[in-house]
């Protein structure tokens, strides 16, 4: 009886997580590739989710909120989702987790640099802040997004963000800039 007690709690072991569905707390997703760490293959549609942003301009320390959208009722169980550069591939700005289904994650080992599932509930939509950094230029959000063990999209884009160049402000909300006035008499 012991043996068959064994073996049934190392199938449950196996074999439950699997079909209870992805992700476990303890699946990833890469942060250069942004493919989830199990072999299947990504899907080639279009992709049934969204990510929106607060806005289409930014300038260091700006806060974007961050919204990443089912299309249809089909929800989601997991994620990532970056801020890159136009033709970059690392991560840029940091994240501010305001989501109880999202967690900070490290990427290149800079801290909230991404964002993830917290848990494998379904989700039809989840909602985080980016703060942009100094020196970046038009950039874009990236997801992957996992629906179940056998879908999953890779290169979820948002729209492109531009970043404002304009003249750093100081406590006061005045321009720093000094202005000369010459009098030629």
């Amino acid at each position: 009886m012991r043996r068959h007690s064994c073996f049934g709690f190392l199938f449950c072991a196996i074999f439950l997580p699997r079909i209870l569905g992805f992700p476990q707390t303890n699946t990833s997703i890469d942060c250069d590739s942004l493919l989830p760490n199990y072999e299947a293959e990504p899907q080639t549609s279009a992709p049934p989710y969204l990510i929106a942003v607060s806005f289409d301009n930014f300038e260091p320390g700006n806060e974007i909120q961050v919204t990443l959208e089912a299309l249809k009722d089909v929800g989601f169980k997991g994620f990532h989702l970056q801020a890159r550069e136009v033709e970059g591939d690392v991560p840029v700005g940091t994240f501010k987790i305001t989501d109880p289904n999202t967690k900070g994650l490290g990427c290149h080992n800079v801290t909230n640099s991404a964002v993830g599932h917290a848990n494998s509930d379904v989700k039809q939509k989840v909602t985080t802040t980016w703060t942009a950094p100094r020196d970046a230029r038009d950039l874009q959000f990236i997801a992957t997004v996992v629906q179940d063990l056998e879908k999953f999209w890779v290169g979820i884009q948002s729209k492109t963000l531009t970043p404002t160049h304009s003249e750093p402000v100081n406590g006061t909300g005045k321009s720093k800039r000094k202005v000369r006035f010459e009098c030629i008499c």
